[in-house]
């Protein structure tokens, strides 16, 4: 890799928001979804979790991956698993969702560990989604339509809390764990080799300094040995 390159991977790791995240609850449209997820990566959400049956993932994830190369995506097949872990960790869930207490997005404190819920684009914020909420939250509008497209919604709302946290100076510090932060170094840097490594269930390679795999040839050479291995032991 150029030290530009390296340079530019580093910076943008350095400004990921561990705590920071998007649940999806039933966006189906894949350019919604793509949307959602390329304006997370812009406002440095490290993971996005998507709630999505069998079908439409699928259909999603035959769409071009842009920014989904950036953001860890999580698939689910029911709100209530990522929800829980998520408030077991300290996450609060905030629902886009327009409620008799909906309360404006811009009065939300965004510096806590936070994690967005958004609804379809039809029926919005499931019931369950709304049960598990901690607060619900909606976007002043003063024309004759009703609602935002999710995903110009979800733009709107994680610029905010860009902002604050900008304010707090949160991206001015690194808030990713030591280990996922190199992980995420080489599996942006070499992808190639990352799902070589995934396919035949090898540990990344060690990379010098420049960000370059240590001894290429020898781990080449070291992995087509074990991968043989592993075959002759299947028989």
């Amino acid at each position: 890799m150029t030290p530009e390159r390296i340079a530019r991977l580093r910076a943008v790791l350095d400004r990921r928001q561990a705590d920071l995240t998007v649940i999806t609850d039933y966006v189906h449209k894949g350019r919604n979804l793509s949307a959602i997820i390329r304006t997370a990566d812009a406002v440095g959400v490290a993971d996005v979790h998507c709630v999505i049956g069998d079908k439409d993932y699928r259909t999603f994830r035959g769409t071009t991956m842009g920014s989904h190369s950036w953001v860890e995506v999580h698939r689910h097949c029911q709100l209530d698993k990522p929800a829980e872990q998520l408030k077991k960790a300290g996450f609060q869930i905030v629902a886009a969702h327009l409620s008799a207490d909906a309360v404006d997005f811009r009065e939300v404190d965004y510096t806590r560990p936070t994690a967005l819920l958004l609804g379809a684009e039809k029926v919005g914020v499931s019931e369950q989604g709304r049960a598990l909420a901690d607060c619900h939250i909606t976007i002043p509008m003063v024309g004759m339509v009703e609602s935002f497209n999710v995903s110009v919604a979800a733009g709107i709302i994680l610029c905010e809390a860009q902002r604050q946290r900008q304010q707090a100076g949160f991206y001015l510090q690194r808030r990713i764990a030591p280990a996922r932060y190199e992980r995420l170094f080489f599996e942006w840097g070499h992808p190639k080799v990352r799902d070589f490594c995934h396919r035949h269930q090898l540990d990344y390679p060690a990379l010098r300094e420049d960000g370059e795999i240590d001894n290429p040839s020898d781990w080449y050479a070291q992995a087509k040995r074990m991968i043989a291995a592993r075959k002759r032991q299947q028989g």
